[in-house]
């Protein structure tokens, strides 16, 4: 039976005192307390055994919980959290089902709830997201090389003042990090020896995946540059996102978010260790880094060296029907006793031109259309850009 409505501590103090006097027996001063003969006993062997500290009520909490996480398990998982801050329960967990598959490790929520406890969790403001409109989308991947993607992550000072900006290279397919390699200076004679590497190292891609800038791309005839055109001999396809549209290389941007937050939040105090620190992410982000969309696997762990070695030269053929005329030292060719510039980049190399009819050529790099000479006018009409991808496959 319960308690008086009156302070529990103060009655309890009452009972006590009235049962110490020895004027009442046990059963009558419950009986008039209002409570069992139980409680009263225990409420006497409480304050035999602690005092009037033992009469303050206690918490009815279970000491134990049947399903709480072991100490030894959430040790571990803490100690995985500290060495990787930025790593959510997802990760976590897929980094330790990998390492001792026998364990039981607990659910993501359960790892996100312990770390909220241990103070390795802070608190983010919600973003109010617009619904999106649903992407078509274009044909799916096949397997590894079918596509790499390349970008500079955005350029950034080390700590003794030297200017520091990654080229990034990766599979679209498995998300596997080719390069990873700090240049002072995005241009083709920094960037090429980077590519060669990676073409002995993996083989070759069917197509790269660039944004529109140097020196991937120029403003010239055809956007072409001395990088795309090796690339080009070399059989690769070109593919360019739309400006301002960095969603269609989506990928390649989510691991940039996460190379900047592990090596560049701050920047290395030198070039050498700025250097070591990105050879180390990427270690880590292809061997070690669980990825959600490849259910917890590594990109290791999906990716193969391409089949066509480097180098393969790849002879650009034309058609029978095709004018084949090399291009000048200073990028012009001649038509109909004129010359017209196509570009530097394609300096020393054969274009094909296409009679359409007794007005119109078409001339073509390849496979990629330059532009539309109108032999009335003796005019170059140029071409609509390099096919734009859809989306982020």
């Amino acid at each position: 039976m319960p308690w008086k409505e009156t302070h529990v501590m103060e009655e309890r103090l009452k009972f006590i005192a009235d049962f110490l006097k020895g004027e009442w027996n046990m059963s009558e001063l419950c009986r008039a307390y209002g409570i069992s003969r139980p409680t009263g006993n225990k409420v006497m062997l409480r304050y035999k055994t602690e005092g009037a500290e033992g009469l303050r009520n206690r918490s009815r909490a279970t000491h134990r919980h049947p399903n709480q996480t072991a100490a030894e398990i959430a040790e571990k998982l803490i100690e995985l959290r500290r060495a990787h801050p930025r790593w959510g329960p997802q990760k976590l967990r897929g980094r330790l089902v990998r390492k001792e598959p026998g364990v039981d490790w607990p659910a993501p929520s359960t790892i996100g709830a312990l770390l909220k406890r241990s103070g390795l969790v802070s608190a983010r403001r919600r973003v109010q997201r617009t619904p999106r409109a649903p992407i078509e989308h274009s044909a799916q991947l096949q397997g590894p090389n079918d596509v790499w993607c390349a970008d500079f992550k955005g350029w950034f000072r080390t700590g003794d003042g030297r200017r520091c900006e990654p080229l990034t290279i990766t599979d679209q397919f498995s998300r596997f990090l080719l390069t990873c390699h700090a240049v002072e200076r995005p241009d083709g004679e920094h960037t090429y020896p980077l590519f060669e590497r990676a073409f002995c190292e993996y083989g070759l891609p069917l197509a790269i995946r660039t944004d529109n800038g140097s020196p991937f791309a120029t403003r010239g005839v055809g956007g072409l540059s001395r990088l795309a055109v090796w690339w080009l001999k070399l059989g690769i396809r070109l593919q360019r996102i739309e400006p301002g549209k960095p969603q269609q290389n989506g990928r390649h941007e989510r691991m940039h978010r996460t190379l900047k937050q592990e090596v560049a939040c701050p920047p290395r105090p030198s070039w050498p260790a700025q250097q070591q620190a990105l050879e180390h992410f990427r270690y880590e982000y292809n061997f070690e880094r669980p990825h959600q969309a490849l259910d917890n696997a590594t990109p290791g762990d999906h990716y193969t060296s391409s089949v066509r070695c480097y180098p393969n030269r790849h002879v650009i053929e034309y058609p029978g029907h095709y004018v084949v005329r090399r291009v000048r030292s200073n990028g012009e060719i001649r038509m109909r006793g004129q010359l017209h510039f196509l570009g530097e980049a394609l300096s020393g190399e054969l274009v094909g031109l296409d009679r359409i009819d007794d007005r119109y050529w078409h001339i073509h790099f390849g496979p990629v259309p330059l532009a539309t000479f109108d032999g009335f006018t003796s005019k170059l009409l140029r071409q609509p850009p390099i096919a734009q991808p859809t989306d982020d496959l």
